[in-house]
């Protein structure tokens, strides 16, 4: 693609500019001459041809906004002179035939993973610490305090300080030159040599801000977001504090877990401080029933799974005007090569699917699930207008600055993520994925809570396109960051795994770039990567609070 400008699809009549364009530069495209009439900066679009007020903007073949203002060719399109504006949509399903990729590469592949007694397979090995309500965070962070870094599991820094080599040192008699050179710093790759079970990749302190004083729908959301991530295959049991007057019951969980998987066999062990003697004891018998889970957890070995076995979460996040045109397809690509294998990729983030959703329901194999999507789509549309907002709004500054600059061109883009493949199912927040191939999942736009939700679904990887960067990660899931330009993977190198900048250079194509994704997904999936956001210790966790607090 190393072109300097680009028609995405041939029906659209605005070009984007892939490097900065002076003014008077002469295009010629889709049979059309003309001269710019200003500059254009990398990522962003001008006019193929004349608009006047109301006439409609087409980018990725479909309807992104409406002219404002009259606009020549050649002239920029901003947002003072364009606004948002999507298709209307019925849940009428089509006949749909899809053409699957070559994915013979693949085949016969395996990845190392953690096999359930479920028949479900992991890609890390995690224990589990969760309250039930916000009241128990503090016992949560004692518990961290007591287990994390003595067991070489340093969560929220690259590196440990050991102060106490300093004090063994000066109280042996060291002189100040033998106390400064003495090394204290400890690398998070070093603690993790040193574990007591080296079989287990984490435990992982999941602390919320919910669980009671909302309505009795937020506490059974949360719950069925809770049993997600004890059924992950991904984790191995967990340890949950309950105060036990709140409105998240113990009950509510494991009748949540047990509609999920009516064959769960895995620890949990509930500890209620209402119920117990004092807080030393409830943080003893804590600490206790979790190494002895650990033990457990422990004696669980990576063995070959094929790859369809990957639940992929596809999520993207601080997009710029390259996202839909990189690092969005590729990871597409990617996603119809694991539906080839028999594997599941998920696409969320709803807000953000506004203006192509008559293209995914035409891809929906039954109409109840194209019914749903589209119910889901516009019952999440009237919330929004509700409380004095909409779709239209959820482009971010950062977003617009780069060349985004209404919701639809936005949403465009991220559906690339999809790829092309048939939707097998459409999830609401907090159900699992049970079918293999293309998922939807109903999650909200902002990063964090999308792929808590993913990861509560099922995902055992999450691949993260960015084109402005970002740090967030999961706690139970992998999360790989893929750029949309090469710029920002040599600035952000620490916390990006994956350049898809090389598509817009023209070193690779789209299918090129997504056959690269799956194998480094093969491999973080394999333990044989680290994800950069678990190296940054990156365990971002915030449920998603859909309705008011009471």
């Amino acid at each position: 693609m190393s072109k300097s400008y680009v028609q995405i699809d041939p029906r659209d009549n605005i070009i984007v500019a892939v490097h900065n364009l002076e003014k008077g530069t002469r295009v010629n495209i889709a049979g059309e001459s003309l001269d710019l009439q200003e500059d254009i900066k990398g990522k962003h679009k001008f006019a193929l041809y004349d608009f006047v007020i109301g006439d409609e903007i087409h980018m990725y073949g479909v309807l992104i906004g409406k002219a404002v203002q009259p606009i020549k060719k050649g002239c920029a399109i901003t947002i003072e002179n364009v606004k948002h504006a999507s298709a209307q949509f019925n849940d009428k399903t089509e006949k749909f035939v899809w053409t699957a990729p070559d994915a013979s590469k693949f085949k016969g592949r395996t990845f190392n993973g953690y096999h359930r007694a479920d028949g479900n397979v992991g890609t890390e090995n995690h224990w589990l610490v969760i309250p039930l309500v916000f009241c128990e965070n503090r016992n949560v962070d004692v518990l961290e305090g007591a287990l994390a870094e003595v067991l070489g599991y340093e969560t929220k820094k690259d590196f440990a300080v050991d102060t106490s080599k300093l004090i063994e040192k000066y109280k042996a008699g060291a002189t100040s030159e033998e106390l400064y050179t003495t090394p204290i710093i400890t690398t998070r790759e070093e603690m993790s040599k040193n574990r007591v079970f080296p079989n287990v990749d984490g435990i992982k302190f999941l602390k919320h801000d919910g669980g009671c004083g909302g309505i009795r729908q937020d506490a059974e959301v949360l719950c069925n977001l809770l049993a997600g991530y004890i059924n992950h295959p991904n984790v191995a049991g967990a340890t949950v504090f309950s105060l036990g007057c709140q409105n998240a019951q113990v009950e509510m969980l494991q009748k949540a877990i047990a509609n999920k998987n009516s064959n769960f066999s895995k620890p949990v062990h509930y500890i209620e401080q209402q119920k117990s003697e004092s807080e030393r004891k409830l943080i003893e018998e804590a600490v206790k029933h979790t190494f002895v889970g650990l033990v457990e957890a422990n004696k669980i070995e990576r063995k070959p799974a094929p790859l369809s076995k990957l639940v992929l979460g596809l999520e993207c996040g601080g997009s710029d005007g390259f996202s839909g045109i990189s690092a969005n397809p590729a990871l597409g690509y990617a996603s119809d090569l694991l539906v080839a294998l028999g594997g599941a990729p998920v696409l969320a983030e709803f807000p953000e699917l506004n203006g192509v959703e008559q293209e995914l329901i035409t891809r929906c194999e039954k109409e109840e699930d194209a019914k749903k999507f589209a119910s889901l789509m516009r019952s999440y549309s009237a919330a929004a207008v509700a409380v004095g907002s909409g779709f239209e709004n959820n482009p971010s500054p950062g977003n617009i600055k780069d060349g985004l600059i209404t919701d639809a061109m936005k949403s465009a883009g991220a559906a690339k993520k999809g790829g092309t493949s048939p939707v097998v199912e459409v999830l609401d927040y907090a159900e699992s994925v049970t079918k293999s191939g293309l998922n939807l999942l109903c999650t909200p736009g902002n990063d964090v809570e999308s792929t808590t939700g993913l990861a509560g679904s099922g995902c055992n990887v999450i691949v993260f396109t960015t084109g402005l960067g970002t740090p967030t990660g999961n706690p139970i899931a992998p999360v790989l960051k893929m750029s949309s330009n090469t710029h920002l993977y040599e600035k952000m190198n620490d916390i990006i795994d994956i350049n898809a900048g090389t598509v817009i250079t023209g070193e690779d194509t789209i299918e090129s770039m997504g056959e690269k994704v799956l194998e480094h997904i093969i491999k973080v999936a394999s333990g044989e990567v680290a994800a950069k956001a678990n190296i940054k210790g990156q365990n971002d966790f915030i449920p998603w609070k859909r309705g008011i607090s009471l």
